[in-house]
């Protein structure tokens, strides 16, 4: 397995903090970014408490942890989303960056999803980062799953859609660290538009029945490109 130094932008809130233990779980090295360098750090702090394990995680403002890291994972809220991946487009250019931006919208009668005017929330991303090697993942996982104490979420796979093929093998690469297998290439990067909003559908149910609810695919073998080459995986990022 590829060990990577990623920063999770957002990694203060409830998904990219459990992403983000996830990955330094699995060994990777991993930078909180927020816009409060000292919120990250203490984020950071807890996660290294909860592993168990020194010097995997460390805090940053979002600008100091992308230029830090190799890959750079966005779980944000959706507004704010534009202005924050426009001011790091600079640092984001010829990275692998990992959109898991859900754009949701909130009324009486539950979630729905709304429509950005790219698309999507990826779609938008790269737009204004148009340097970046952008996929779409991690859409669907639940964040107090995500910071459970299951080894595994073995009941649920990672969805990745892009049309950076390397991209791509990277964030199938680092579902392992979240599900046990490679994520699911699930096609070109305007499937964000399907998948993004599919996340509502699961607030529901979750609500409704007062379960965490995934998204488990059968009927296929799980192996990915990542499997089969990790020489191109490492070489997008190290060479």
């Amino acid at each position: 397995m590829t060990l990577y130094k990623i920063a999770v932008i957002g990694g203060t809130g409830p998904q990219g903090k459990g992403l983000a233990y996830r990955f330094a779980k699995a060994g990777h090295t991993v930078v909180i970014g927020s816009r409060s360098a000292g919120r990250a750090q203490e984020t950071a702090d807890g996660i290294a408490d909860r592993i168990g394990v020194a010097g995997l995680v460390g805090g940053a403002d979002n600008a100091a942890a992308a230029e830090a890291a190799d890959i750079v994972l966005l779980a944000v809220p959706y507004r704010g989303h534009a202005e924050l991946v426009a001011s790091l487009a600079a640092r984001l250019a010829g990275k692998v960056l990992i959109s898991c931006v859900n754009p949701l919208g909130f009324d009486e009668r539950g979630p729905y999803g709304l429509d950005p005017a790219d698309g999507s929330a990826a779609e938008e991303a790269l737009r204004l980062a148009p340097g970046a090697r952008l996929a779409g993942a991690f859409h669907h996982v639940s964040a107090a799953s995500l910071w459970g104490r299951s080894p595994v979420l073995d009941h649920e796979d990672v969805l990745v859609c892009g049309d950076d093929e390397q991209a791509k093998d990277v964030a199938c690469e680092l579902a392992r660290a979240v599900t046990g297998r490679p994520g699911i290439d699930a096609g070109p990067l305007r499937l964000a538009r399907h998948l993004e909003p599919l996340t509502a559908t699961l607030i529901s149910v979750n609500r409704r029945y007062k379960v965490r609810s995934g998204l488990r695919i059968t009927g296929l073998e799980q192996t990915t490109g990542a499997d089969q080459d990790d020489g191109s995986v490492s070489g997008l990022i190290h060479g």
